[in-house]
């Protein structure tokens, strides 16, 4: 296994390549990453790795400083799974113009409507922020196949409009979320949480079952069960920003009529910001 921090260097390595899988991490990588590079390693010959804190995807008041960084542990992890290369670009190297305070003059990519709805209405910014390294990640490597998690379902809705808008000529494949026994979704962040949050945050996955149990059952009121769920995380402690359920093909508001459904959440619990989301298909 490589590992290139380079863009000159990444590129010289990768030119007589084909089938190149690309997963793209901000590190501390945990068993939802790793499942990802196996999925890349089943349909892609070379699979390259990123790891990169991307600052632009982080907001003023955000844990960008305190975000966890755990190269060397990462690194032994790709290696174990069977990483061809991991590049680990600088600031400076993706950010030209970075002068070492702010991205002021970083050019960012614009985005559709959506990105300023669900996690993009409190976190402004931040999709376009995770567009515009993508999209510089795709410039680099020219991966054929790229591979990111369902359990940020906005996320990977944004991506794959990227790819349809830009003409990226890229599969984006979709890997499944992976979660503990308790049904929480694995997440660099929940290193946050203490043992006795650790416990509760499997509330967030729960509540958003129970309102895939009860559209099944025929309540269809999305509005009230939407309702009855904030209520419910937020009596039993938790900063809820939206629990909202949704066309899962083109994250529009859910109607009684849709079939394909995902329901998101994302809610504080104490200082840590958690998210999760469910697919389902309504009756």
């Amino acid at each position: 296994m490589q590992i290139i921090d380079s863009k000159s260097a990444l590129s010289a390595t990768l030119k007589n390549r084909v089938n190149i899988g690309f997963v793209p991490t901000m590190g501390n990588l945990h068993a939802g990453h790793i499942h990802l590079v196996n999925l890349a390693k089943q349909h892609a010959d070379c699979v390259v790795v990123s790891i990169f804190v991307n600052p632009l995807q982080f907001g003023a008041n955000e844990d960008l400083a305190s975000y966890p960084r755990t190269l060397e542990a990462d690194v032994q992890k790709l290696e174990a799974a069977g990483a061809d290369i991991v590049f680990t670009p600088s600031v400076a190297e993706l950010y030209p113009s970075f002068d070492g305070k702010n991205l002021h003059q970083t050019i960012t990519i614009a985005l559709p409507p959506i990105a300023d709805a669900l996690c993009g209405a409190s976190r402004p910014g931040h999709f376009a922020g995770v567009a515009t390294v993508v999209s510089k990640f795709f410039n680099i490597i020219q991966p054929q196949i790229a591979f990111f998690g369902k359990k940020d379902f906005q996320q990977l809705f944004i991506i794959r409009e990227l790819v349809k808008q830009l003409n990226y000529p890229i599969q984006i494949m979709a890997g499944e979320t992976v979660r503990e026994v308790s049904g929480l979704a694995l997440s660099s962040r929940n290193g946050y949480l203490n043992e006795a949050a650790r416990i509760k945050a499997s509330q967030l996955s729960q509540t958003l079952q129970g309102i895939v149990n009860m559209a099944q059952q025929g309540h269809l009121d999305f509005g009230d069960l939407e309702r009855q769920a904030i209520q419910q995380l937020s009596t039993q402690g938790w900063q809820v920003d939206y629990v909202s359920i949704r066309n899962s093909e083109s994250l529009s508001p859910a109607s009684a009529d849709h079939k394909n459904l995902v329901v998101l959440g994302a809610a504080k619990l104490d200082k840590t910001r958690l998210i999760d989301n469910i697919e389902f298909c309504a009756k």
